[in-house]
């Protein structure tokens, strides 16, 4: 397969290091994040929402809910990658901006500490998701925001696990991972979604390869 990979997502190194992406230290520290601190941070919040869910809520309806919740993750993380994390501005400060905000992951794709969101980023990000459900959906927010922010947990050690396990018994595992080295080193425009391949199955961004064995 010929290799197809957008400007300011080129691989410049695959060694596990963590080079410098912030010129003032204190600052540069929160940039780098241990695998299992999100695990610390947000399965209280998805515990505490859950409870609030499933004891104000009809079960069925909770579990509708929180499904929801999951199915608007997965479009969630697809959006994201692709129109926000993938467009690559035309100024020097935007190119910047957006090497720290991704172009940093492609660049070094195997840096350990840089494969899970920071604190710092995802924990406004879930605040406002918070309010925004809480607005639209009412009474069901709480079991919406619950699987919304389970599955992004699990989005998160999966998107890990896909750069630092390299062998499985798990069939759906190695295909996850098959993807996504494709979206990283063969066709960056491609293979945006971790969790779900749906996504990229309607919208016609899977590789052109698995296109070929779909034909």
């Amino acid at each position: 397969m010929k290799k197809n990979i957008s400007p300011g997502h080129e691989v410049l190194s695959l060694k596990n290091e963590s080079i410098p992406l912030l010129k003032n230290r204190f600052l540069d520290r929160f940039t780098r994040v241990k695998w299992f601190v999100p695990i610390l941070v947000f399965t209280p919040i998805i515990a505490y929402f859950t409870f609030v869910g499933i004891t104000s809520l009809p079960f069925s309806q909770f579990v509708i809910s929180a499904v929801t919740g999951i199915l608007i993750w997965t479009l969630t993380e697809y959006v994201f990658h692709r129109f926000i994390f993938h467009t690559v501005p035309k100024s020097k400060t935007g190119r910047k901006f957006h090497f720290i905000l991704h172009g940093i992951h492609h660049a070094y794709p195997n840096d350990a500490l840089r494969l899970v969101m920071p604190p710092a980023i995802s924990v406004p990000l879930s605040a406002l998701f918070c309010v925004v459900f809480q607005a639209l959906f009412g009474s069901l927010y709480s079991a919406i925001f619950a699987g919304f922010m389970a599955a992004y947990l699990v989005y998160d050690m999966l998107h890990y696990a896909v750069h630092h396990v390299h062998s499985s018994h798990w069939q759906w595992f190695n295909a996850k991972k098959q993807r996504h080295m494709k979206h990283h080193y063969l066709q960056s425009e491609s293979e945006f979604a971790v969790s779900s391949p749906f996504w990229d199955r309607l919208f016609n961004t899977i590789s052109s390869d698995n296109n070929a064995k779909k034909q």
